[in-house]
């Protein structure tokens, strides 16, 4: 379901592009309407359409007139990259900050990783 963080379009819109990242939505393959979404979210069909038009935008999903929303071609990628790049902004460069406060090298660090040593 939505995690309740951030607006429901924005939520709606992660979703989506969660479920091609994880394979749900194969390229050129079509997704459900925003009124299945809307239906299945309890939500507006405005909102689910606002959530999907920002995936639209970004050139991870299309229109067929008459037939529906579908996944365009390396959309996954596409969102992989993203991903990968907040990831490195919101985690990695925390981390590495962190770590080097506390005099924590890399070679170390590559150790704790392989580890999960948490304490």
């Amino acid at each position: 379901m939505l995690s309740g963080n951030g607006p429901i379009f924005q939520q709606i819109s992660e979703r989506v592009a969660e479920d091609i990242i994880n394979g749900t939505y194969k390229e050129e393959g079509s997704v459900p309407s925003t009124n299945d979404y809307a239906a299945f979210y309890q939500i507006s069909p405005i909102t689910a359409a606002k959530g999907i038009n920002v995936l639209v935008e970004q050139g991870v999903l299309y229109k067929k007139r008459g037939v529906g929303m579908f996944v365009a071609p390396n959309a996954r990628d596409r969102l992989r990259a993203q991903r990968r790049a907040i990831f490195l902004e919101q985690h990695i460069a925390p981390l590495l900050r962190e770590a080097d406060l506390l005099g924590i090298g890399a070679d170390e660090l590559a150790e704790m990783i392989k580890r999960k040593d948490l304490s």
